[in-house]
């Protein structure tokens, strides 16, 4: 009986740890981005389309876990901020394609100290900083399913 119990105690909740973990994450990183006037789910298409230049909207809701619904409202203000570019595909009209304007491209710069910042934050080593990486992306990958 007291095995069942424990297994209910929140700090033996992986859900909580990981949410917690999440909730200060994203802390973190709004500090961060203040400089960039943009949100945490703004950085991450941001650091898609540094990587892939053109994305369609449907690629970037899959890689993000975001539905369009999510997705479309927050293009949008990018797009009005003047950190995007949205036009529909010449080779299918139903799709959308998003790339960076001269100001998106020029963030990069500025968020490169970023992800060094967020180790030294975590107190982490790099290597022990990349084995939680890996073990998160392998539970990410494991739900995904």
């Amino acid at each position: 009986m007291t095995n069942e119990i424990d297994l209910l105690r929140l700090e033996n909740q992986l859900c909580f740890l990981l949410y917690a973990s999440s909730r200060e994450m994203t802390k973190k990183y709004k500090t961060l981005l203040e400089e960039l006037d943009v949100t945490y789910p703004q950085y991450l298409v941001l650091l898609l389309l540094w990587e892939h230049k053109v994305l369609s909207v449907k690629s970037m809701g899959e890689q993000l876990y975001l539905d369009s619904g999510t997705l479309t409202p927050m293009l949008k203000r990018m797009e009005q901020n003047g950190l995007i570019n949205r036009e529909r595909s010449q080779e299918d009209e139903r799709s959308v394609m998003v790339s960076l304007t001269e100001q998106g491209s020029s963030l990069k710069e500025k968020a490169a100290c970023i992800p060094l910042e967020i180790v030294k934050l975590a107190n982490k080593e790099p290597e022990e900083f990349k084995q939680l990486k890996n073990s998160l992306a392998h539970l990410l990958q494991q739900l995904a399913k």
